[in-house]
């Protein structure tokens, strides 16, 4: 979480140890979520009451949503409480991911809408790119393997991610992680993808939030009543792989749904309503309606399930404005990936 508002995201310290992490994921593998819980409300306490940057995004964040037409979430303006919930949502969270890794989840915990988008992929063995966010929890999307035997690779950027997950491997060496790591979006890495995707395989990327090596090439957009800035790289990368290209959600279900199911998540499939192939002349146009396409479906979610938004940085900093780690560079998918 943000020890500094101004820096870009992955730039922004992540609290907490390697130890410190293993040793609570132990404690729930040994004993279960509600000795975890016991350790882990004090924990996320000292986080929240000493990480004033991240409090503050959280808070932010919940009161964009409070502020919404149709939301229902909050009856009256979040404060510290709802931010606190907010902090407990994400350390729970890190138990679900375990969850989706490790084969725990069963098709029967989770309600599928939209499914037969996956269907068909299957049905066809096609390769595909699903784009995803920071909302809910992609790792349930785990679950899919045990039906269709197909390799899903999910596309991270920060080290504490690989981390996280050499834990899990460490507690338990069955669990299945398919990472690819990303420092920098090249030609080399073009082709690993287009190889995945042709042998059937899928890979998974979140797209809100920015490159962390480039600035300025994102498109605006309305989010939540502000303009945010929405990175082009995730999108223009699945632009130029020439396979089907669809949106995935994953979320802990709320105990009040529609449909009074007893299901632990819900995963939501949806699709983008214009094409990604397109011309170079095109392509500006083409990004603006799927970035747009994307942002409306995050809002709708984000109003059904804010406490699963884990995002907590400024998300409306003008792209412009953020520090990152090397501010002369201006490299680009588009620029790399042009040659291949």
């Amino acid at each position: 979480m943000a020890n500094n508002q101004t820096k870009h995201w992955s730039l922004l310290a992540e609290r907490g140890s390697y130890w410190g992490i293993y040793f609570l994921l132990k404690v729930n593998q040994y004993f279960g979520r509600w000795l975890f819980r016991l350790f882990i409300w004090p924990i996320v306490f000292y986080f929240f009451v000493t990480g004033k940057a991240s409090r503050r995004a959280s808070m932010a964040f919940l009161q964009k949503v409070y502020q919404q037409p149709g939301q229902t979430v909050f009856a009256e303006k979040p404060g510290y409480w709802q931010s606190f919930k907010h902090f407990i949502s994400f350390a729970e969270s890190a138990l679900d991911k375990i969850d989706g890794w490790s084969g725990k989840l069963q098709n029967e915990d989770i309600l599928y809408h939209n499914k037969y988008i996956y269907d068909d992929l299957i049905k066809h063995q096609r390769g595909a790119v699903f784009i995803g966010s920071h909302l809910g929890n992609l790792e349930v999307c785990r679950a899919l393997n045990k039906q269709s035997n197909t390799r899903i690779n999910v596309m991270v950027f920060t080290h504490h991610a690989v981390e996280f997950n050499r834990i899990l491997k460490k507690i338990n060496p069955q669990v299945d992680v398919n990472l690819i790591q990303v420092t920098q979006v090249s030609a080399d890495l073009a082709i690993m993808l287009k190889q995945r995707l042709d042998a059937g395989e899928h890979i998974v990327i979140a797209a809100d939030r920015t490159s962390t090596s480039s600035f300025g090439r994102v498109n605006k957009v309305d989010f939540l009543g502000e303009t945010a800035c929405i990175s082009q790289g995730p999108f223009i990368l699945a632009s130029l792989m020439d396979c089907p290209v669809h949106m995935m959600f994953c979320f802990k279900a709320n105990k009040d749904i529609e449909n009074s199911t007893n299901k632990s998540f819900e995963m939501v499939f949806d699709s983008f309503e214009q094409p990604f192939q397109c011309s170079r002349k095109q392509r500006q146009q083409m990004l603006q309606q799927q970035i747009t396409r994307y942002v409306e479906r995050l809002s709708f979610y984000c109003l059904k399930y804010p406490y699963q938004w884990y995002n907590f940085f400024d998300f409306w900093l003008d792209d412009d404005d953020v520090q990152r780690q090397q501010p002369k560079t201006n490299n680009h998918p588009d620029d790399k990936l042009k040659e291949s």
